[in-house]
């Protein structure tokens, strides 16, 4: 009897049934076609990930590319904040802090109150997640161009509702002055610049789709570079122009400065448009695409209500200082554009992560969104607490290095040294405000919760303010502020804990883990505070007295401040001290 070798097919009538612990060997269909061979497998198709899990992180959210985003667009930042105090300085020596620069800042309420609604917090708490929403569809193989379909359903729009917005803010400036500033004594001023101003409603408002738009793309050069565009404008204008207009010319150069952050972002942005690059594993879960071509208004109402009431905290301070003697506006802007530089810089890393978490969330991955936040949480505390510890020891140096001279006195640089330091009390309640409400927008859905937190804050900056302006002035005014934003942090983040309908209502953060990194980096500024100013008071000039200042607030801070392992800032300083060395090699080799 012959025993048939194994590479033979075994026939279709053997009533043998095969054991379960031997090879199966494949039964073709057809007879005469060849059986598979073992030795040349056929390679397994790539598996894609199940929906709707979490999807794996991409390349665009390692810690490594988001030290380096955070890193590059820090920088850039600080370029424009450089060139911004520049704007500041030059605008005190040409006009000092009387009744023209008092004019001028009333103007400059509208672009104020433009950047937060329509670039920094209004606009990009909107656009992000939806944009990122609609890269996630992209990346699922939805069909069309969801980014497209986006871009086309609310960009003209949006143009059209804020050319009507500007002409009517141009149209109404006499009104809007008087409303503002009822104790400005010479208004017409005030309305001349406000007319210049308004035209930054439209160009704000193009820049900060294009940043959110970017952003959500993963791209940060354009968007971090847009202030360092808009100072030059204006300083450029000052210059140009202040002989021939006086302050008028820094009006104009407001309106020259957001023509140039649009054109400044515009080829990015149509660049990214162009290409349908996918930064994310594709899923076989077909995605839904009502929300495809549109915000949701509700989301908009919520988030523009949030921008607003926060941005209206200058309204009241203005409002209150219009009546106390001149130079008590300018003393109050002075002093709140440097005492928020820490701010600004802590919240640079929170600016790359955004996108990050309004994807984790449009992905369905709650947890790598709450472990985001909490990092976020962590870095932008200790940075702003070290900062806060700096201009409260070296308010004075820093205010007279930076404006006394021309026209910018000696007792202007105390009044103003006076309100930074009141101004630094409420640097971490602004800075937890700015990491927390973007995890309550972070999902795309519109939260009622921090317009009350940020409402209650404003009531309670309007009544300190009202019954403190008559004694202590601007001081008292700063106090208000700085009171009335810690009371909308401290709402905030009690928030994250609580739950509507069995929904909650943001990103959910371990708060009392976050409260227990906090106290730290608390403990290191209360202390470096005052060793810093004993320090800086042994020495004699500004300058000396900066360097004593900051070198032992940063000592000691170091020291007692940093929370243990530090997780947060670790990317970021491998990456400081990654990008030095390449820059030293480069200077020096």
């Amino acid at each position: 009897m012959t025993i048939t070798p194994l590479p033979e097919p075994v026939p279709e009538t053997d009533p043998v049934p095969v054991p379960k612990t031997a090879p199966v060997p494949k039964a073709p269909p057809v007879p005469k076609m060849p059986p598979v061979s073992k030795a040349a497998p056929v390679p397994p198709r790539p598996v894609r990930p199940a929906a709707p899990g979490p999807v794996p992180e991409s390349p665009a959210t390692t810690p490594r590319f988001l030290a380096r985003a955070a890193l590059l667009t820090a920088s850039l930042s600080a370029a424009g904040a450089v060139l911004g105090l520049v704007r500041d300085q030059s605008l005190a020596r040409l006009f000092g802090a009387g009744l023209d620069t008092d004019a001028f800042l009333v103007a400059w309420t509208v672009p104020e109150f433009a950047a937060t609604l329509l670039i920094e917090d209004g606009l990009a708490f909107a656009l992000i997640p939806a944009f990122s929403m609609a890269l996630a569809r992209r990346a699922r193989g939805a069909p069309g161009d969801p980014v497209r379909s986006l871009v086309a359903g609310t960009l003209p729009r949006l143009a059209l509702a804020l050319t009507v917005v500007g002409v009517l803010l141009a149209t109404a400036a006499p009104g809007l002055v008087a409303v503002l500033a009822p104790g400005l004594p010479h208004p017409a001023l005030a309305v001349d610049c406000t007319r210049l101003t308004a035209t930054c409603v439209v160009s704000f408002g193009l820049a900060g789709y294009c940043s959110a738009a970017l952003r959500a793309h993963r791209s940060f050069l354009a968007p971090a570079a847009i202030y360092v565009a808009y100072n030059t404008g204006i300083v450029t204008a000052m210059f140009a122009l202040g002989g021939a207009w006086g302050v008028r010319s820094a009006a104009f150069g407001v309106a020259l400065g957001g023509v140039l952050m649009v054109l400044l972002q515009l080829p990015f942005l149509v660049r990214r448009l162009r290409t349908r690059e996918t930064d994310a594993p594709l899923s076989v879960e077909p995605c839904p695409a009502p929300s495809a071509q549109r915000v949701d208004l509700q989301l908009m109402v919520t988030v523009l209500l949030f921008a607003l009431c926060r941005q209206s905290q200058v309204l009241i301070e203005r409002f209150l200082a219009s009546g106390l003697p001149s130079g008590a506006i300018s003393h109050l802007n002075y002093a709140q554009k440097i005492a928020q530089i820490p701010m600004t810089m802590s919240m640079m890393l929170c600016t790359v992560t955004f996108p990050v978490v309004a994807r984790a969330l449009a992905e369905g991955d709650t947890e790598r969104a709450r472990v985001r936040v909490e990092r976020d949480l962590a870095v932008a505390a200790t940075l702003v607490l070290f900062g806060t510890a700096a201009v409260l020891v070296c308010a004075p140096q820093i205010v007279q290095l930076l404006f006394q001279r021309g026209a910018f006195t000696a007792e202007d640089t105390a009044a103003t040294a006076d309100v930074m330091r009141v101004y630094a009390a409420g640097l971490l309640g602004q800075t937890l405000t700015g990491v927390l409400v973007r995890s309550y927008f972070s999902a795309g859905r519109a939260a009622w919760y921090p317009v009350g937190a940020i409402a209650a804050g404003v009531a309670v900056t309007a009544w300190i303010g009202a019954a403190t302006v008559g004694t202590w002035g601007v001081t008292g005014i700063a106090a208000a502020n700085a009171t009335g934003i810690t009371l909308t942090a401290a709402l905030l983040l009690g928030g994250m804990r609580a739950r509507r309908r069995g929904v909650r209502r943001g990103v959910p953060v371990r708060v009392r883990r976050v409260l227990a990194e906090l106290s730290r980096p608390l403990r290191g500024a209360v202390v470096a505070a005052p060793a810093g100013a004993f320090a800086a008071s042994l020495t004699g000039g500004a300058l000396g007295g900066l360097a004593a200042g900051s070198v032992t607030v940063a000592a000691v801070f170091v020291l007692l401040g940093l929370p243990r392992g530090a997780p947060g800032l670790a990317p970021v300083l491998r990456s400081v001290r990654t990008h030095t060395r390449r820059l030293a090699h480069a200077v020096f080799r």
